[in-house]
C-alpha cells in the first residue's frame, strides 16, 4: 500500500492532532464540570454539558486524523526501510 500524503505532512499532521486532543480535552472537561472559568460570565453558554459534548466530538475527529495520519508515517517509515527512492 503506498502512502497518500507526505511524510512531512503526516508528521505535522501527528503533531497538531495530538495538540488538539490535549487541548480539546482539557477545555471539554472544565464545561463538563461547570467550572467558573468557562461558565462565569453572563456571555458565557448556559448548557455547559451541551458544549462539551460538541467539544469531545472534536477530540473524536482529531482522534481519527491522528490514526490516519499515523497509519500514513507508518506507511513512509516501511517505504523508506525498503530501500524505496524517495521523490520530494
Amino acid at each position: 500500500m503506498k502512502p497518500v500524503v507526505s511524510a512531512l505532512n503526516a508528521w505535522s499532521c501527528i503533531v497538531i492532532s495530538i495538540f488538539a486532543i490535549v487541548l480539546l480535552s482539557i477545555i471539554g472537561s472544565l464545561f463538563k464540570s461547570n467550572s467558573h472559568t468557562m461558565m462565569g460570565s453572563t456571555e458565557d453558554p448556559e448548557d455547559g454539558k451541551a458544549v462539551a459534548g460538541a467539544v469531545f466530538g472534536a477530540v473524536a475527529v482529531y482522534a481519527a486524523f491522528l490514526i490516519f495520519c499515523g497509519s500514513q508515517a507508518l506507511l513512509h517509515m516501511r517505504e523508506r526501510r525498503r530501500g524505496a527512492i524517495q521523490l520530494s
